[in-house]
């Protein structure tokens, strides 16, 4: 009996930990869309076995960072992630246009993981001119007026500014899924700021507007988001949302699980961490992990701490430590890391750099034109033969040029 009762118990060890315990990664994204899926789960195969590089692109939309550590280090990050931060100003503007998807179709044609944020910016008042340099807007809640509790009300400025804005961003995504590109989106980061510490300053709010008015306004503006991007059409991204963690000091704050929009909005967990060693980052890895059982764990930003000149730790220490991250993106600018903590991470074995990347979307073909054919975009709207972009035709996905 004895026997048969260590047994049994040796049996149900597994169902403690995550296998059977409702606890297990979810091998799917919230998406049905093909490409997504595909990416979903290239992330999912790689988790824990390797990390994917990736590098944020100058707050922009372009690849210079990503080219000049390419030009440094020989090899090119994985994924590089764009910025809608801009998408604001006018047309015309003279230096950036959103609506031309080449500084993105060069990175997938070339093999790399594409990656989105967005910077939301809102004018500093309702009567604010704009200007075509880009003045006149914030994401700073102290300097401006706009406020996230009058976001989803009708009537309202903030109202008007948010759908207006979402619209833009969606024009330019839906571009992209046309193209047949999924991509990784993470809007609306580190949203709880220093809300969540235990003794309550006039210091201790969020430092980005959409986090300003509380968690509750908070995921309602994420779910609002999510839906529209839904009743648009959007298929192809995958959804990441920015946890703070405690901010790195679980005696000073609470966690910031309140936040969280929800399982069914959210596909990835984030954290952004500047300056911090192997162990502190092996700390906050577990800690996520726990908090989110079911969901991949990645550094959403990472780099030097301009505040202190800190650097941050090597990704080959970070992975002996076990701070075995989904991907980490290094941040540009003052907090982009130097050449040589590059040629570390890019160097790695368990370092996936863009000649590296195979996420088996292996049915999307170029191929010559077939006028005999009929096509549909992957919208399901019949298009002719001068249609650019990923189309259906004869059961299968091809890429028109």
């Amino acid at each position: 009996m004895k026997r048969l009762y260590l047994l049994l118990m040796l049996m149900a060890l597994p169902a403690l930990f995550c296998h059977g315990s409702g606890n297990e990664i979810k091998t799917t994204p919230l998406t049905t869309n093909a490409e997504a899926v595909k990416l979903y789960s290239y992330l999912y195969q790689q988790y824990g076995n390797k990390t994917i590089s990736s590098v944020m692109a100058e707050w922009n939309w372009n690849h210079k960072v990503a080219d000049q550590i390419y030009e440094a280090v020989g090899k090119y990050p994985a994924m590089n992630c764009y910025d809608f931060i801009h998408i604001f100003l006018p047309s015309g503007n003279g230096w950036i246009n959103y609506s031309d998807i080449t500084p993105v179709t060069e990175w997938t044609e070339a093999g790399g993981i594409v990656s989105l944020m967005w910077h939301f910016m809102v004018p500093k008042s309702e009567t604010e001119k704009i200007t075509s340099s880009g003045g006149g807007v914030t994401y700073k809640p102290g300097e401006t007026t706009y406020r996230a509790s009058n976001v989803l009300t009708e009537g309202t400025w903030e109202n008007k500014w948010f759908y207006q804005e979402m619209e833009k961003v969606a024009d330019v995504i839906l571009k992209l899924q046309n193209q047949g590109i999924a991509a990784i989106w993470r809007p609306f980061h580190e949203a709880a700021g220093n809300a969540t510490a235990k003794q309550q300053a006039n210091w201790t709010k969020s430092w980005f507007w959409w986090g300003y008015d509380g968690a509750e306004t908070y995921k309602k503006i994420w779910v609002a988001m999510y839906d529209y991007f839904k009743q648009k059409g959007i298929t192809n991204l995958i959804w990441v949302w920015t946890t703070q963690n405690f901010n790195g000091n679980s005696a000073g704050y609470n966690q910031d699980t309140d936040w969280y929009p929800g399982d069914n909005y959210v596909d990835i967990i984030a954290r952004d961490l500047y300056g911090y060693t192997a162990d502190q980052n092996q700390q906050e890895f577990t800690e996520i992990q726990t908090a989110y059982p079911t969901k991949m764990v990645v550094l959403g930003e990472c780099g030097i701490d301009e505040s202190t000149n800190k650097i941050f730790a090597n990704i080959s220490d970070l992975w002996s430590k076990g701070a075995k991250w989904g991907w980490f993106m290094g941040w540009c600018g003052g907090a982009l890391p130097s050449n040589e903590w590059w040629q570390d991470a890019l160097n790695n074995e368990n370092v996936i750099t863009r000649d590296k990347v195979d996420t088996g979307i292996s049915d999307i073909n170029a191929i010559k034109k077939n006028t005999n054919s009929t096509r549909y975009s992957l919208s399901g709207m019949r298009v002719d033969t001068s249609y650019k972009g990923v189309v259906v035709e004869n059961a299968r996905k091809i890429v028109m040029k």
